[in-house]
């Protein structure tokens, strides 16, 4: 029997709890991934698409990221920084800042609370959902109960959003 090893890129794991405002996603965990996407590519946004669409990550969008916080309790979220720099709260208004930076690609489970609190010029942004579910704006000023009992009906995706079936994702979300 051969064993394969594969190598991912250095990953980041954030378990965020309910804040009592924004109901984060105890269950699941944010993934960050560094440098991960084809950044030399010609049309790197293209090609973050294509490699999120290849994962069955699909309705995919080109942009920024809201300067207010925000979830989303009907699906999970992807975003690839495809070109600058952005740094975001994730968690909510008592969450933690994390700066991503071109190459980077971040997993938000459903109901995580996430808001930019600054961007470099030309900051772009490709976003993506599992299975082309469509997607929701909650705010902390929404019912929250409501919230909570929406985001854990949603269900797993099937695949990791860069490294497919056998990438992490799945395994850091199926241990919860």
């Amino acid at each position: 029997m051969s064993v394969i090893r594969r190598k991912f890129a250095a990953s980041e794991v954030l378990h965020l709890t309910d804040d009592g405002r924004t109901p984060n996603n105890e269950r699941l965990p944010l993934v960050i991934y560094r440098g991960v996407l084809p950044i030399a590519e010609a049309d790197p946004a293209a090609a973050c698409e294509a490699l999120f669409a290849r994962h069955g990550w699909g309705a995919a969008w080109r942009d920024g990221i809201y300067d207010y916080h925000h979830f989303h309790t009907t699906t999970h979220e992807v975003l690839g920084i495809v070109a600058g720099e952005a740094c975001v709260r994730f968690g909510g208004e008592n969450g933690l800042s994390v700066t991503l930076h071109e190459g980077d690609v971040v997993v938000i489970p459903a109901g995580v609370g996430h808001r930019r609190e600054q961007a470099s010029d030309g900051l772009l942004v490709v976003g993506a959902y599992p299975g082309g579910f469509e997607f929701d704006i909650g705010t902390p000023q929404e019912d929250h109960a409501k919230a909570v009992r929406a985001l854990y009906r949603v269900p797993l995706p099937a695949e990791d959003p860069v490294y497919g079936r056998g990438g992490p994702l799945l395994e850091y979300w199926r241990k919860n």
